[in-house]
């Protein structure tokens, strides 16, 4: 039995610390992405207090066959929207500028996408294998501000990681 929750509050940089090494620990010997994703979203869950949401998104062809979109991947949360375009909302925006968005207040992001009316901050990180995005890890809390620069440092470390394994 795997029980990888950190057993007391931790420093920031150091609790991004563990939870990549459980994520290293869980995926390292798993070649099959959607099952690395969903331990890796229970993980999320589990280590960072305050959120409403855990996942990814992946870049997969759009429906239409046109360009490529993002589409719901493994998660922790409220039913989500299943697929975004490149572009729209914080999600859309990581995908489309390959950067990372820490957004306080979504409410004032330009087209923000609300999936769960809880929501008030978001960090979406993107995965990139080389210079390809090839899937985000998006947080919601409904706290507004709840994320600052080392939640987004520590989730790129995750992001980093995953690369190959997802």
């Amino acid at each position: 039995m795997y029980d990888f929750k950190p057993a007391t509050p931790l420093p920031p940089a150091e609790l991004y610390r563990d939870l990549v090494s459980a994520a290293d620990a869980l995926t390292a010997d798993e070649p099959d992405g959607i099952a690395n994703m969903a331990n890796v979203a229970a993980l999320l869950w589990e280590f960072l207090p305050d959120l409403n949401w855990a996942g990814f998104y992946r870049v997969a062809p759009a429906k239409s066959g046109a360009d490529d979109e993002l589409v719901l991947g493994p998660f922790v949360g409220r039913p989500a929207c299943i697929r975004i375009p490149f572009g729209r909302g914080v999600c859309g925006a990581a995908a489309q500028s390959g950067v990372t968005q820490c957004v306080a207040d979504v409410h004032a992001f330009p087209g923000h996408i609300a999936c769960d009316a809880a929501s008030q901050s978001e960090l979406v990180v993107p995965v990139r294998r080389g210079d390809t995005v090839i899937a985000l890890i998006d947080l919601d809390s409904p706290t507004p501000a709840r994320f600052a620069a080392e939640d987004a440092a520590g989730i790129e470390a995750l992001a980093a990681l995953l690369a190959t394994r997802i």
